[in-house]
């Protein structure tokens, strides 16, 4: 038995650290430093040296068993290592719960899947409310217990509808949004508003087959491989930084319907690590790329 730990102590509280900085000797000496003197044991390390950028890149999961030390000490105690290596960092307490609001129009499969790993504790989140631009998964969402609320986008309503958007971020103190196959464009200010805390799902055809019944499309030129593709958002429309990409291969015998279905299980897939790799803290943004310490 560790002495250190006996049986019986209290369950420690765990924590991520998060940061990236110019590439230098002793950053990694530093926070394990920081981390020994403040009582702290490192559960799992992750860390990488982009060699183009020029940029280091860290996680670490780590365990506090010293009494007095919480989220706050951890942070004001950190402050000067963050400064004295110019660090983006934060730290995280590994056991919150992200509050996420859900976005869907009129494909709902990855809504389904989400609210289903929700309910078995697959995802590390809470959903207080689903907004959508069609009635369509109305019911799904009363299922669940979850409200529902029904903003549907018009040309001259798109602005108004973004205020009200923002209102339910507010009210219900979102952390992350999640546009499951939600098909409408968000205007630039609401993509900035989002920087980083909302995440797309889409096909990986794009740019080839674009509009409606892409899968139909794909088929007609006869693809061998089909996949999905989970970004951050930006006001570049599908170009955000990617966080996971998943394929699947085809061939000449497989029907439009089947290879629609085969491109909703790849979607489902690909959204889900997605959300659980950001909610874990996980994802670092490199640019206009990022770094996945999956």
């Amino acid at each position: 038995m560790n002495k250190d730990f006996p049986l019986g102590a209290s369950t420690p509280k765990e924590y991520v650290l998060t940061l990236s900085c110019p590439d230098r000797r002793g950053i990694v000496h530093a926070v394990s430093s920081f981390l020994l003197v403040t009582g702290c044991n490192i559960l799992d390390s992750q860390q990488f040296g982009d060699r183009h950028t020029g940029l280091f890149f860290m996680r670490v999961h780590f365990a506090a068993h010293e009494s007095g030390v919480d989220l706050t000490s951890l942070r004001a105690g950190f402050a000067a290592t963050g400064i004295s290596f110019q660090m983006t960092w934060q730290i995280h307490d590994a056991d919150a719960r992200m509050r996420t609001l859900i976005m869907v129009s009129k494909h709902g499969h990855c809504l389904n899947d989400l609210l289903f790993r929700h309910r078995i504790g697959a995802l590390k989140i809470d959903i207080p409310a689903i907004v959508a631009n069609h009635l369509d998964f109305a019911s799904l969402a009363e299922s669940y217990g979850i409200p529902y609320y029904h903003l549907p986008v018009h040309g001259d309503t798109k602005l108004e509808q973004e205020k009200r958007l923002l209102a339910l971020l507010d009210e219900y103190r979102i952390d992350l949004v999640i546009l499951a196959r939600y098909m409408q464009i968000l205007s630039d200010d609401m993509c900035k508003r989002l920087e980083g805390r909302a995440i797309n799902i889409h096909h990986s055809f794009l740019p080839s087959f674009k509009g409606a019944r892409p899968y139909h499309q794909a088929h007609s030129r006869g693809v061998k491989l089909i996949g999905a593709t989970a970004h951050y958002v930006t006001a570049d429309l599908d170009e955000g930084p990617i966080i996971e990409q998943e394929v699947a291969r085809v061939n000449h015998s497989i029907t439009p319907e089947r290879l629609t279905a085969v491109g909703r299980d790849v979607e489902c897939l690909v959204l889900a690590r997605a959300v659980a790799w950001h909610t874990e803290h996980r994802v670092l943004l490199n640019g206009s790329r990022t770094v996945v310490f999956a």
